[in-house]
């Protein structure tokens, strides 16, 4: 079976309808593009599911770290929701379209998910710099009323922030309903647009560059700060146990903002629709599943609560 095409669907479906760029028209590449997601999907979202049993199960996690780790692996769970399984629908059921509604549905919860995502990795970014740096006043800065605080903090930035780009986006006309990605991404919404974008384009640029650059800025420098206090560490064991900590978070914030700065700031004009599809989906996709594996294989106080829970799940399974 193949899609039919997509210049026929837009005369034949109404304004409340976007269609979708598919990733093949062969219905056996179909298939392999559903069990693909479908893998992909579920080692995400197991990997972070487990990241939030293990943290809220064993009481030695308890800290400030792990809290606000567990809200990022909330938010990665919820940022490859949003987008992988409708293209698994989608595939499953040969068709590329999605609702008006579905549209602004998904355009909000990602640019929440994602713009949250960047506010909790820079509120875990204080969080080490106050456990090297200032160690004595760890527990009276980092409280829990004060990490419950910085946690609301980053959830209302970013429904301001998905508001903002969302409304910006939806304000306008569109001439066309055939978004030119796999998923109802803003800029490819912009191009389909029957006015002239230069304000909205500019104000969505700025506000998401302004955000960006401002969290990246502040996680640099407060890593120099870090990696300044971490030199003057006399003990060997000292520098290993500060750097297991910092450098799993460090990775996943150039991961994640380099990805994206490379998504936004890419010329258009040089990169194939087959490229851009392609990166989408490693943008999407792979830092909220990579996330788990990071900070796992880092981070041995995860790893031996793992191992706790599991070996108490044998035990169990044992007597009952």
């Amino acid at each position: 079976m193949k899609f039919p095409n997509r210049d026929t669907i837009y005369n034949l479906t109404t304004t409340s309808d976007f269609l979708l760029l598919g990733f093949s028209e062969v219905q056996e590449l179909q298939i392999l593009h559903f069990f693909l997601f479908l893998a992909l999907y579920l080692t995400t979202f197991i990997g972070n599911l487990l990241i939030i049993t293990v943290i809220a199960l064993d009481h030695h996690l308890h800290t400030p770290m792990y809290f606000f780790l567990m809200n990022l692996a909330l938010m990665d769970m919820g940022t490859i929701s949003v987008i992988v399984p409708k293209s698994m629908v989608n595939s499953l059921m040969s068709t590329q379209l999605i609702s008006y509604s579905g549209c602004v549905a998904q355009v909000f919860l990602f640019m929440f998910f994602d713009a949250t995502d960047l506010a909790i990795l820079t509120i875990m970014a204080h969080d080490r710099y106050v456990a090297i740096c200032n160690p004595l006043h760890y527990e009276a800065i980092m409280n829990k009323g004060a990490c419950i605080q910085m946690a609301t903090s980053a959830w209302i930035c970013g429904v301001l922030y998905a508001v903002m780009q969302t409304s910006g986006t939806f304000a306008i006309t569109f001439c066309s309903n055939v978004v030119d990605q796999f998923f109802c991404e803003i800029p490819k919404l912009l191009k389909l647009s029957c006015t002239d974008l230069y304000l909205i384009e500019v104000g969505l640029i700025v506000l998401g560059s302004s955000a960006g650059f401002g969290c990246f800025i502040f996680t640099i420098s407060t890593y120099v700060s870090i990696f300044t206090a971490v030199l003057k560490i006399p003990s060997v064991q000292g520098h290993q146990k500060a750097l297991s900590t910092c450098l799993p978070h460090l990775i996943v914030v150039s991961v994640l903002i380099f990805t994206t700065v490379f998504v936004y700031a890419k010329p258009a004009s040089v990169i194939s629709s087959d490229f851009d599809l392609g990166f989408a989906v490693i943008y999407v996709i792979f830092p909220p599943m990579l996330n788990p594996f990071i900070y796992s294989m880092r981070n041995k106080e995860i790893q031996t609560a793992l191992w706790k829970l599991l070996h108490q799940r044998r035990f169990s399974n044992r007597f009952c």
